[in-house]
């Protein structure tokens, strides 16, 4: 037996924030779920991001704590192209949701931009960057 990669798990001070900030993004969580303790959304290739408040948490583990400072992980967002990167960064920014890096031609070959998510974790936009034609 080999254990497989299921889910991405996040804390959320704020269900309803969280949840209306995922589904800006396309994630399909179900009617109520920013009312709920748990929400998952089903995400391609058969993953899932689960979203638990910190209460839910603390159910559990009385101990708990919510992490202080900013975070050393992220999701990260395949778009469709370069354009889209900038359209999704405009979007989100636009909707009063930081922006932590401005849509950028990275050095690795991609358009990137980085948002944050209510809880501050960082939500990663990237798309390659066209190839330069052969000479």
């Amino acid at each position: 037996m080999t254990p497989r990669f299921d889910a991405i798990g996040l804390v959320v001070s704020d269900m309803a924030a969280s949840v209306t900030f995922y589904r800006r993004l396309g994630f399909a969580f179900p009617t109520g779920a920013e009312t709920e303790p748990h929400a998952e959304a089903d995400l391609p290739g058969g993953l899932r991001l689960l979203l638990d408040t910190e209460e839910t948490v603390r159910s559990f583990l009385p101990e708990w704590q919510p992490p202080t400072g900013s975070g050393r992980h992220s999701l990260a967002l395949r778009c469709e192209g370069p354009a889209e990167v900038d359209a999704v960064y405009e979007d989100m920014v636009g909707a009063g949701y930081h922006g932590e890096l401005k849509p950028w031609d990275a050095f690795w070959g991609q358009r990137y931009a980085s948002v944050q998510d209510p809880d501050g974790n960082g939500v990663d936009l990237f798309a390659p960057l066209a190839a330069a034609p052969a000479e």
